[in-house]
Parts: C-alpha cells; structure tokens; sequence
C-alpha cells in the first residue's frame, strides 16, 4: 500500500470522501492518508476545502444521529486552525460554472475543483477520477494510491 506523499508547498485541498476516510477510520484509506492529518494536527500543512464538505460530511451522522460524529465533524470543519473551509462565492460559482461545462462534472463536484483551483492547491485529495478531467487540478486518487492502480 501507498502512503500519500504531501507537496512541499502550497495548500492540499481535500474533499468530502478524504475525510470520511479518516474521521470514520474507513481503511486502508484511512491509513494512506495519515501523513495529511498529522501534519494538520501539528500546524506543518495547511488544508483547505469548501463549505460544502461540512453539509456532504454530516449527512450520514446526521441520519444516524451520531451525536458525537456530529460534534467531531463541526469542531474540526468550523475550528481548526489550519484547516480553512472556504465559502461559496461569486467567483468560485462562475469558475464551477465553466468547470460543469467543460467536464461534465456534478455541481458539487464543479463546485469542489473551483475552490481548489481558487485556493491554488497544490494537490487535490480524492477518491473521485472524474476530477482528473478538470485542467490545473493536480488530483492524487486515493484508490491508485493504496492499491498502486494506475487506471
């Protein structure tokens, strides 16, 4: 298995799936993608994602009324220093408009690539390869990570 190697610069964007992984200890992602979260939790990185990963991350807790998953995902998303949940604005919605265009992506996916492109991201974290479409995005697909599958 792979272990996620992080950029030397610059912020890593992260997406709804890379933090359930971890935050729900889903492996073998979840191991693949410890050296991310460690280097948060030790102020070496800076993460950035949209606001639209808190709503995506909470639905299921939210179902499941996991109280304490609830509380976990709030305190990070809305808290952590090092971890920035962008807003949605104007300008991240006309670029995820062209991205929609172009790639033929979801609106929360559009939604997603603008913002990491906006932030200039230096990698984008996902387990989605519909974002390899997305020209600029530099995308590490978790499952060719952990599994070394070049598809």
């Amino acid at each position: 298995m792979g272990r996620l190697i992080l950029p030397e610069t610059g912020p890593v964007y992260v997406d709804s799936n890379s933090a359930i992984y971890w935050f729900e200890q889903i492996e073998p992602f979840a191991s693949a993608t410890a050296p991310l979260w460690e280097a948060l939790q030790e102020s070496r990185l800076h993460v950035v994602t949209s606001v639209l990963t808190l709503l995506e991350v909470l639905v299921k807790p939210l179902r499941d009324k996991d109280d304490f998953l609830i509380a976990v995902y709030r305190k990070v998303f809305l808290e952590t220093k090092d971890l920035e949940s962008m807003e949605i604005v104007k300008e991240v919605l006309l670029l995820a408009a062209q991205i929609r265009a172009d790639c033929r992506l979801k609106t929360p996916d559009a939604i997603h690539a603008a913002t990491a492109l906006q932030a200039g991201a230096t990698m984008f974290l996902t387990n989605d390869r519909g974002f390899l479409k997305v020209p600029g995005l530099k995308v590490v697909i978790l499952d060719q990570l952990v599994l070394g599958d070049p598809d």
